[in-house]
């Protein structure tokens, strides 16, 4: 069986991968900055590694896989001015800035477990790692590449690309990146526009502070990664991953610190998400299309007709390649809601398939389809469609068109339950088979209410919608009638 392949970053390519340290194989994913409830965009690029991790595993490679908190230090547009994320949200709802990163947590957290990723198994906070940061930072200034100003510390760019290059992993060229900057005034601190702040000087106003050798401070977002990742994982592990809105600057300025500390390379495969859109535009706030998990699971955004299940929207997710641009719209997941009970029903049948004495269903074939998708650059969206040439093998045999011996169903079984549910981390959305029941009973319950709207029954409607939402169950009216969708 052909050996797993993944699209490196770093090398622009897809290479075979292997291990520095087989089977053990170091997995760092940068984690969510808890100051706001998490978004699709983060929900789609943790599921993606969700699958990668899975995969890993299945492979019966022995993962660590780390996956950070940002608690502090990561300033407004992701710069190195204004004030910090979590200070500001503390601040403007007047509580400390722990309430916040404890409450952002804790829902990033729920979401998770909703969507069904696996935790990691080290989950590092920035603030838990001070100390190491401030190693560090000390480590670069002894080796050149870093000079405190004022209090605050900066990284030395151009001192850097002296030595290395630095715009190895977004292939940008250090003069075009200079060009695209604009000139130092008298009050900047830095050197040069390009150089990133390892240590800020905190000021009077600033909630978020340590006492360090350059004064009292905070550290900077991209050192944070750099120091979490190489303590758990040593200074060479093999995988490092995220959105493809963090390869620059962020990664890239991970790489250049990792190098100037430890003198290597720390990451030997970069692997990076693609974006969200919705209906072909960016999602935002701004465009009002910017939806929550929330709001997708009850359908409690002007944009959507109806709520969607959590596993029906990682379904949705990774019908395409974690690389690609995934677009959102009603009616891909209304026909992905549609596949997913297609596939679960399928699945459901294979426990009371006719058994024959002969087969004509060749099971290992489909075997070295699924392990060949995912094989290559961990391909979902290759292997839910073998999944769904599989599905109507299974509905033909439930026909009696085609026959499987007892062997062949076994295995099938075994298929089924390694890539639906171990590697792609689907599970039935009622595991008790009453989700028909509830559907139905829901139809006739909101037909009862549309009838006591028609004719003007207010007392009637409001009830059923109230005691609905005592249920957890939300109903959202439209021109063209009610749909409902669960909490």
């Amino acid at each position: 069986m052909e050996s797993l392949h993944l699209y490196n970053t770093l090398s622009g390519k897809k290479e075979k991968f292997e291990p520095l340290n087989p089977p053990f194989v170091g997995l760092y994913v940068c984690g969510p900055t808890v100051y706001s409830n998490v978004h699709l965009g983060n929900c789609r690029t943790f599921i993606s590694f969700d699958l990668v991790n899975r995969y890993l595993r299945y492979l019966d490679y022995k993962v660590r896989y780390v996956r950070n908190i940002t608690d502090a230090g990561h300033l407004e547009n992701d710069a190195d001015e204004g004030e910090d994320k979590i200070s500001k949200k503390a601040r403007l709802e007047s509580l400390e800035p722990m309430q916040i990163v404890q409450t952002y947590s804790i829902d990033f957290h729920d979401k998770m477990s909703i969507f069904n990723t696996l935790p990691p198994d080290i989950e590092p906070t920035a603030t838990g790692h001070i100390v190491e940061q401030i190693e560090i930072i000390q480590d670069i200034i002894a080796k050149g590449y870093a000079y405190e100003v004022n209090g605050s510390v900066y990284f030395d760019v151009m001192k850097y690309s002296h030595d290395e290059n630095y715009g190895t992993l977004s292939g940008r060229k250090i003069d075009e990146l200079m060009s695209g900057t604009r000139d130092l005034d008298a009050q900047d601190e830095k050197k040069n526009s390009l150089d990133f702040a390892l240590w800020k000087k905190a000021s009077p106003s600033h909630i978020m502070r340590w006492s360090s050798p350059w004064g009292i401070g905070f550290p900077g977002w991209h050192l944070e990664c750099s120091v979490m990742s190489t303590k758990y994982l040593g200074e060479s592990f093999d995988i490092h991953g995220g959105g493809m809105d963090l390869k620059f600057p962020h990664h890239e300025c991970e790489i250049a610190q990792n190098k100037a500390a430890h003198g290597k390379h720390a990451v030997k495969y970069w692997l990076h998400g693609n974006m969200l859109t919705f209906e072909g535009k960016k999602m935002s706030k701004s465009l009002g299309n910017s939806i929550l998990p929330n709001e997708l699971f009850t359908g409690n955004h002007e944009l959507l007709n109806e709520g969607f299940h959590a596993m029906v929207v990682r379904f949705f997710i990774l019908q395409a390649h974690y690389r690609s641009t995934l677009d959102f719209s009603n009616e891909a997941l209304e026909a992905s809601k549609k596949g997913f009970f297609r596939l679960m029903a399928a699945i459901k049948l294979i426990d009371s398939l006719p058994v024959s004495d002969i087969t004509e269903v060749d099971i290992d074939k489909y075997s070295t389809l699924f392990h060949s998708a995912m094989n290559d650059d961990f391909n979902s969206p290759i292997l839910i469609g073998h999944l769904f040439d599989l599905v109507k093998t299974i509905n033909s045999i439930s026909d009696g068109r085609v026959k499987a011996n007892k062997a062949t169903i076994d295995k099938m079984k075994v298929l089924v339950n390694d890539f639906v549910f171990d590697v792609l981390g689907l599970k039935p959305i009622d595991e008790g088979g009453n989700q028909e029941i509830l559907n139905g009973l829901m139809d006739l319950v909101i037909d009862l209410r549309n009838r006591a709207r028609l004719s003007k029954d207010w007392d009637t409607s409001d009830a059923i919608r109230d005691q609905l939402n005592e249920l957890n169950i939300i109903v959202k009216d439209r021109k063209d009638g009610a749909t409902w969708g669960i909490k």
